[in-house]
């Protein structure tokens, strides 16, 4: 471990998990919440259309793929808000379009598309100090906006009709954090890629849900299995010599695993304690 801490890159990297497992952390358990797991997958796959825009005009594929992160979250919340088309069926359409102008504009860049791999599966490895301060700067804000506003935005994400009766500015609050979902989406993507972001955002929070139900306590327990699964993944990949996405996405399907596995066993120990309890004279 030592050794690894010496090299730059490692480093980097390092950092840029811990950073991210916070932020994926924060914006899962209120995707969660508001029950939209599925539209991370559409707006994670709607990213290809602008990563392939990007390679084709020549300028950033990541400042395209930023770009149709939001409008395709936008285009969602507008589609079953304004027209009442069902929020299922407006991912899709975000989904398919994304993917199929993607693969279009893939196709027509001229030459060899050499960072598509890393877009597609995640390199962590290569991020730079830039990069690392962008990434500061997005979780600072989403912390300082939770702590600020976390009443309202957690009304909002449960229940949006009672919000609107307290007074809450309920379309404010869900224009933003769509935005910050979708931000949290593009960066989340130099992590383990397009092919598997939803796990990182979806497998934590599932994993704390086991032990509580309240948001914060979600969220924050959630934090805390992400960043332990990213660290792993990352440390157990640099020696294995295996793509440290796909492993950090197996050490947290692992941890749900053994978080399911204790939630039954406690489960099971207060149903006989109460059992025992209910047999004495």
């Amino acid at each position: 471990m030592g050794e690894l801490i010496g090299y730059s890159f490692f480093t980097n990297a390092l950092i840029g998990v811990l950073i991210i497992s916070v932020a994926t952390a924060i914006v899962g358990t209120y995707v969660m919440a508001r029950r939209m797991a599925s539209i991370t997958g559409g707006v994670t796959h709607a990213c290809f259309g602008g990563l392939g825009l990007g390679y084709y005009l020549g300028v950033s594929p990541i400042m395209m793929a930023g770009v149709f992160a939001i409008g395709s979250s936008l285009a969602v919340e507008w589609l079953s808000a304004r027209h009442k088309v069902r929020e299922d069926s407006a991912i899709a359409v975000v989904w398919s379009l994304g993917m199929a102008l993607g693969v279009l504009f893939v196709f027509l860049t001229p030459g060899f598309v050499p960072e598509l791999n890393a877009f597609l599966f995640g390199n962590i490895l290569n991020i730079s100090h830039t990069d690392l301060w962008i990434f500061a700067l997005y979780t600072a804000l989403l912390v300082g906006l939770f702590a600020w506003k976390s009443r309202e935005i957690v009304a909002c994400a449960f229940d949006r009709d009672f919000a609107r009766v307290q007074g809450l500015p309920v379309k404010a609050i869900t224009l933003v954090m769509t935005v910050m979902t979708a931000l949290c989406i593009v960066l989340a993507i130099r992590l383990v890629g397009i092919m598997m972001l939803m796990a990182v955002i979806s497998l934590p929070q599932m994993s704390a849900e086991v032990f509580t139900r309240r948001f914060n306590r979600v969220m924050w327990l959630s934090a805390l299995i992400s960043v332990a699964g990213g660290v792993c993944g990352l440390i157990v990949s640099a020696y294995v010599d295996v793509p440290c996405s796909a492993l950090i996405v197996l050490v947290l399907g692992a941890v749900y695993a053994l978080c399911r596995v204790a939630g039954a066993v406690r489960f099971a120990l207060a149903g006989r304690g109460s059992g025992e309890k209910g047999e004495e004279p």
